[in-house]
């Protein structure tokens, strides 16, 4: 019979059909769980909290570095003389990024990016930190945070928030940066805890953050010479839109609280 089992010279020999159901009984049965001391400490490590604990902890660590190191000495001291030209200007938009991460405020950033490579190539550095501050912020938290954190969205302004960044996450998102009101770093965190892409709170955030971005640094270009009219117009620019934002966040917040 096919499905018999046959031996020769003491030795076991095990038939087609034979094999196939043993390996059908192991595949269905599956592999076993790990147990132990090992598996329970992996599965706390990975849990949620723990995650976000890791989050908080960075971002401490991040703010601390920042307090202790000053990058806004910048702006009294200037750049180091040992970089200069496009390669200063590299330099600055990773140290931009990683600054708007530890939660230095852009405007400051900003003035010094103007003050230190001018308007034009000021302008490329500070847009380039500020996208790459705004996509470290939201990888971190989507990975460490969402998970924990969205559980937790159950009041009206919470709620309303969430839903607008997940449905119309583009546009959302350009508003936000086109009309400052709300922080730099709130709006990465609620975006990654959202579930809005990747790629149009990068996009969002290029062109919403080009009209102020462009405002302030040319303000710490100009700083030199407050009664030019290219400054008078910086500041100008800086200001209509701050209060258009408020405006319009007034006008808006009874369809927050959902009335």
């Amino acid at each position: 019979m096919l499905d018999a089992t046959t031996r020769s010279g003491g030795t076991a020999t095990v038939t087609p059909r034979t094999a196939a159901t043993e390996l059908a009984v192991a595949t269905a049965v599956g592999p076993v769980a790990p147990t132990g001391f090992a598996a329970r400490a992996t599965r706390v490590l990975l849990s949620p909290w723990s995650r976000l604990s890791l989050l908080v902890a960075l971002l401490a660590a991040a703010a601390t570095a920042v307090l202790l190191f000053q990058p806004q000495e910048l702006l009294t001291d200037g750049w180091p003389p040992q970089l200069g030209g496009a390669a200063a200007a590299i330099a600055y938009a990773v140290a931009y990024g990683v600054c708007t991460v530890a939660f230095v405020p852009r405007p400051l950033l900003n003035l010094a990016a103007g003050a230190l490579f001018g308007s034009q190539l000021g302008l490329a550095a500070a847009l380039a930190g500020t996208v790459l501050g705004a996509g470290i912020s939201f990888c971190l938290g989507r990975a460490l945070g969402q998970e924990a954190l969205r559980p937790l969205l159950r009041g009206k302004w919470l709620k309303a928030a969430d839903g607008q960044l997940s449905r119309h996450g583009f546009r959302s998102m350009l508003a936000v940066r086109l009309f400052p009101g709300v922080p730099f770093a709130a709006a990465n965190y609620c975006a990654a805890v959202s579930r809005m892409g990747l790629l149009p709170f990068l996009l969002a955030t290029g062109l919403g953050s080009i009209p102020n971005t462009a405002a302030y640094v040319v303000a710490g270009a100009r700083a030199s010479t407050p009664t030019s009219p290219a400054f008078l117009i910086a500041l100008a620019c800086i200001t209509l839109p701050g209060l258009a934002g408020v405006v319009v966040a007034w006008r808006k917040r009874h369809r927050l609280r959902g009335d």
